[in-house]
């Protein structure tokens, strides 16, 4: 599942690029493999939301949202 599904406005397709990166980065740190899961719809809206506090890396958003999971 892209991050694409949970994203409610429009955005340009180099954030959207950043956004799937991050996206697919903090599912790999989760060892998240089926991408199907109900799981991944949470880790969508903590990258989004990492995202929106200005941070551009997309390994640095992953590891925060995972952070903010609170699972690590």
């Amino acid at each position: 599942m892209p991050i694409n599904r949970v994203l409610k406005d429009k955005r340009a397709p180099e954030e959207i690029e950043l956004l799937n990166k991050a996206f697919n980065q903090a599912l790999n740190l989760l060892g998240v493999v089926d991408r199907n899961d109900p799981f991944c719809d949470m880790v969508a809206r903590k990258v989004i939301e990492v995202r929106a506090t200005g941070i551009s890396e997309p390994r640095k958003i992953a590891e925060m949202a995972v952070v903010r999971i609170g699972l690590r």
